[in-house]
């Protein structure tokens, strides 16, 4: 493995002093990498890749899996948010997964910059999961509340969708 050049060097001491700052959860599995975990309001955690290589840092997070239903409608509204975001955007796997994808120049790696880097990714993630969620996955979650209301389970957690399954809010079920 080659030598960590004074560049990568500054970017990991930047990134080691945002997450101080921050006092966010995090562990370092290598030299080079820092897994982040940052939490939400409707995705509840996010973890993300932090990565110093050579010439760039990338930062990476996985968003949702492939949807299952309305593909075309689910991808174009993501990609159609790309145009507004900062440092990341919206990306596909081989499969369809989706995930949050970013790279800056190393000499750009700054504390202040890793903690904007971080605010976009959670504001991204957590904005845009529920909208997600019912473009590409309303039927499984038409049935899970109904499989929840036919057991007596709650569906406190399933409340944001309240509008796809035809109840509206407060009534009882």
């Amino acid at each position: 493995m080659p030598a960590t050049s004074e560049q990568q060097a500054n970017a990991i001491a930047a990134i080691r002093t945002a997450l101080r700052e921050a006092d966010l959860e995090h562990e370092q599995p290598h030299p080079e990498a820092f897994l982040v975990t940052l939490p939400g309001r409707r995705k509840l955690r996010t973890l993300v890749l932090l990565h110093v290589g050579p010439h760039s840092l990338l930062v990476k997070t996985f968003f949702c899996r492939r949807p299952d239903e309305n593909h075309a409608g689910f991808y174009q509204w993501l990609l159609r948010k790309n145009t507004d975001m900062y440092g990341v955007a919206f990306t596909t796997d081989d499969v369809g997964d989706v995930y949050l994808t970013g790279r800056t120049a190393l000499a750009g790696v700054t504390p202040d910059e890793v903690d904007r880097l971080l605010g976009c990714v959670l504001s991204y993630s957590d904005d845009n999961f529920n909208g997600a969620l019912e473009r590409g996955f309303a039927s499984a979650i038409r049935r899970e509340w109904e499989w929840r209301t036919e057991r007596g389970e709650s569906v406190r957690n399933l409340e944001a969708f309240r509008h796809l399954i035809g109840h509206p809010a407060g009534d009882a079920d």
